[in-house]
């Protein structure tokens, strides 16, 4: 999938419209300055390095987050027509959350995460169009993203730290400390991080449908099995009809 200049720009423009709109105070500046500071690489940063996640390509990343707000938004919605205490977090945590949630993918104030692929063998066999870049230092996504909110001087809430932690889910392993706790205190107090983790996993899913599921209807040439030496059936079926002693299973083995 590709982006013309104008969708690019369009993108940026609504991610940049976000922070404008759901974010107040001194973090406001402080968020548009730090993705102004970023800008020539977060506007043609992908989701992912390889063609089988979501989003890998220019322009990917910020589609994504833009449809993770949407998402957000939509999700709070439900959550509060069922029932769900929507007093624990504010519209401002969910969406500050959702714009952030993947920020550690930029890389470091030094080194971006993402660099193009350089083996030709690993973008044409693997379809990864990207690869991690190895000068930068080994950090988990959602702790990079905290780690470069808080270094550039942007406060967060605990509420928006738990929810960025663990917008993966249980997907990742470090999050079944808090998700997967069966003790009443230990559960999260607020519904934010579920909130965030289902718009994340809805946006992501509908991104691999409009890069892969036509790919997966079109019609594709038969490939042709090998057949399998007749020498191997035969021998296969003396093995099964020695190891059973039921005459309806026999009668079922020599027929096939």
């Amino acid at each position: 999938m590709e982006f013309t200049a104008e969708e690019i720009q369009k993108n940026w423009d609504q991610f940049n419209s976000n922070i404008e709109k759901y974010i107040s105070g001194e973090r406001k500046q402080k968020l548009l300055d730090f993705y102004k500071k970023y800008e020539d690489r977060v506007v043609l940063m992908p989701a992912a390095h390889k063609k089988e996640y979501h989003n890998a390509f220019p322009g990917g990343y910020v589609d994504h987050i833009n449809r993770v707000v949407s998402a957000a938004l939509k999700m709070y919605d439900v959550w509060a027509e069922f029932g769900a205490d929507m007093d624990t977090f504010t519209t401002e945590e969910l969406i500050f959350s959702a714009i952030n949630h993947d920020l550690g993918k930029i890389g470091s104030a030094e080194y971006e995460s993402y660099i193009p692929q350089t083996d030709k063998w690993r973008k044409d066999k693997l379809g990864e169009d990207y690869m991690f870049n190895k000068n930068l230092e080994f950090a988990s996504v959602p702790d990079r993203s905290l780690f470069m909110l808080q270094s550039h001087g942007i406060i967060y809430t605990f509420n928006e730290m738990l929810a960025i932690q663990t917008h993966d889910g249980l997907y990742d392993d470090a999050n079944t400390k808090y998700l997967k706790a069966f003790m009443p205190e230990q559960k999260p107090r607020t519904s934010l991080p579920y909130i965030l983790h289902q718009a994340d996993l809805m946006a992501a899913r509908i991104e691999f449908e409009k890069e892969w599921l036509p790919k997966f209807n079109s019609t594709t040439p038969e490939v042709k099995s090998k057949s399998t030496p007749k020498n191997f059936h035969l021998a296969t079926r003396d093995k099964a009809l020695k190891s059973t002693g039921s005459n309806k299973l026999q009668d079922i083995i020599n027929n096939i």
